[in-house]
């Protein structure tokens, strides 16, 4: 993984500095809340429902055990003991002072992490597939470019003061994990004829107008793609609306002014700026890929794993959820759930954080990611080692064996923490998984993908969840939402709204009915609830969701 050069080092300490300066104005006065905004957003701080709110980058998702090690420092040190990892492969700290906040900017630096451009009309911390280079599946390992990406946007004195936020997402992989077209701009690494690019995806994008990206590019090679993406922000910094916040995003642009005017002004800008890089990105890029070569894989033999895998069920049922393919066979890859039923989706404590870094270091060649499906990933493990961390992380309340069903599910932090929330989302997480872990059917319903948001901001992923689930404000009340057939996949879809909204005790009740229809409707337990939706169609879900409606007509 990248280590920060002397240069990064300079750039991070004197950047902390000048806030550490600023948070001192703020307190004796010299600023008011007005004139500090601006400033602590640059900085990664929000001001929330309670307290003020840290979001600290983990760039493309990556972090080595001292840095999870320093996550969890932060977390014990200046906040409530844990931390809440979020769907854009972020860290959040929902509880720390405002004096301390420098403290913790420090501390991050000590360790190459920082929250700059966490937020703010800036290009925000670039994510990626949380299997990235370990997937059986992959043609490259997208972690290079999107440290390249990092760089340059970093601080990029075009794009500091954007019409909107812009998000990027990459993908080695034509399974797509990153959710790239979701997307500001969506990345997937290519192959044509020996030579590595990406096809290029605009204009994506959930949130109160949910759109999925377009193709702008189908192939640009990588000599070419820093100047294709800086000429694709570029017009858009150009011609992107101002007037409205609420259609300032790229997706709008894309929308009104149609992608096939998009791509011939991004070409004609792309032809003005190519030669401005006359190589240097390239240079870059292939320093940068020297801080991503593979470990040292060892070799030995898997017959432990194999033992264990026949003679211990609970085993077995973890490792067939929470255990994916690896590009070696006699590795894998694991994620560790941070969703115990009944937890809060996304958080884990400084103890858990801990025992993942040992983990990490012990087993995993000393590598973690974070999905954006707020869970945690060991990316490289030799399968004689799993029972080992299985064991571990048993002791650790880590082991909860529902990566990909009904329990895994992403949740914004909604109502008990954010500003902008208008309804809770945590709770309802908790008690749909609790209610389908007391039912003991989450196995037998298989993949399901759940996601929750408080709000039209969407930061729940709502609108690509297979059962997305919209928490309104309806005159003071709280009012759910329930959307079908969403898809985060390589076959994206925006999911359809089924009808009239659902009151806070009346959500749960709600899913179930629409789990039992899905069981009953089903060819069979391969067929999972996504296919069996597009094969029957909304009417049968919307009949069993709404059973007076049919009671009434009959």
């Amino acid at each position: 993984m990248y280590r920060y050069s002397e240069f990064d080092k300079a750039f991070l300490a004197e950047r902390n500095a000048q806030f550490r300066a600023q948070v001192e104005r703020r307190i004796d006065g010299s600023l008011t809340e007005d004139e500090f905004k601006p400033l602590r957003l640059m900085n990664g701080l929000y001001l929330q429902l309670h307290a003020y709110m840290l979001r600290v980058a983990i760039p493309y998702g990556t972090l080595n055990s001292a840095q999870m090690r320093q996550l969890a420092l932060l977390a014990e040190k200046w906040d409530k003991g844990y931390g809440h990892f979020t769907t854009r492969q972020n860290i959040q700290y929902n509880w720390p002072r405002l004096r301390d906040v420098p403290d913790m900017l420090d501390a991050l630096a000590e360790v190459g992490l920082h929250a700059i451009q966490t937020s703010g009309n800036t290009i925000r911390n670039v994510t990626a597939d949380h299997f990235a280079g370990a997937a059986a599946d992959e043609v490259a390992d997208p972690r290079p470019y999107a440290e390249l990406l990092r760089q340059w946007s970093t601080d990029h004195p075009e794009f500091q003061f954007m019409p909107r936020k812009f998000k990027i997402a990459i993908t080695g992989s034509e399974n797509d994990r990153a959710v790239i077209k979701a997307h500001d701009i969506g990345l997937q690494l290519v192959e044509r004829d020996g030579v590595l690019g990406a096809r290029v995806i605009v204009g994506g994008g959930l949130g109160r107008t949910p759109m999925i990206g377009k193709e702008l590019a189908e192939f640009v090679a990588f000599d070419d793609l820093l100047a294709y993406l800086e000429a694709t922000v570029s017009v858009w910094n150009q011609i992107g609306r101002r007037d409205n916040k609420f259609k300032a995003r790229i997706k709008i642009t894309v929308h009104e002014h149609g992608i096939d005017a998009i791509r011939a002004r991004v070409n004609e800008r792309f032809v003005k700026v190519r030669g401005q890089f006359k190589g240097a990105d390239m240079a870059l890029l292939d320093e940068i890929k020297g801080h991503f070569a593979p470990p040292a894989f060892r070799g030995g033999s898997v017959a432990a794993f194999e033992s264990a895998y026949s003679n211990d069920p609970v085993f077995r049922s973890w490792v067939d959820t929470n255990i994916a393919p690896h590009k070696k066979a006699d590795h894998a890859i694991v994620t560790i759930s941070i969703k115990k039923h009944g937890a809060t989706p996304g958080d884990a404590t400084a103890e858990q954080m801990r025992v993942m870094a040992d983990l990490a270091e012990e087993f995993a060649y000393d590598e973690l990611r974070i999905s954006h499906e707020q869970n945690v990933i060991l990316p490289h493990v030799h399968k004689s080692d799993l029972p080992a961390i299985h064991a571990r992380l048993k002791q650790h309340d880590l082991a909860t064996a529902n990566i990909g069903l009904i329990s895994d599910i992403i949740a914004c932090p909604g109502m008990d923490y954010c500003a902008l929330a208008t309804a809770r989302s945590i709770p309802v997480a908790q008690q749909i998984a609790t209610r389908f872990d007391e039912l003991k059917l989450e196995h037998d319903i298989g993949h399901m993908k759940i996601k929750i948001s408080g709000c039209i901001n969407a930061c729940g992923h709502h609108h690509v969840g297979h059962i997305g689930i919209l928490g309104l404000d309806r005159a003071g009340v709280e009012n759910y939402q329930i959307t079908l057939g969403g898809d985060g996949t390589e076959n994206a879809a925006i999911g359809e709204r089924v009808g009239p909204g659902f009151a806070y005790d009346e959500i749960v009740p709600a899913v179930e009915r629409l789990v039992y229809a899905y069981l009953d409707l089903r060819e069979g337990p391969e067929e999972t609830f996504l296919q069996t939706y597009r094969r029957v169609g909304m009417a049968p879900f919307k009949a069993a969701l709404y059973p007076e409606a049919r009671a009434n007509a009959a």
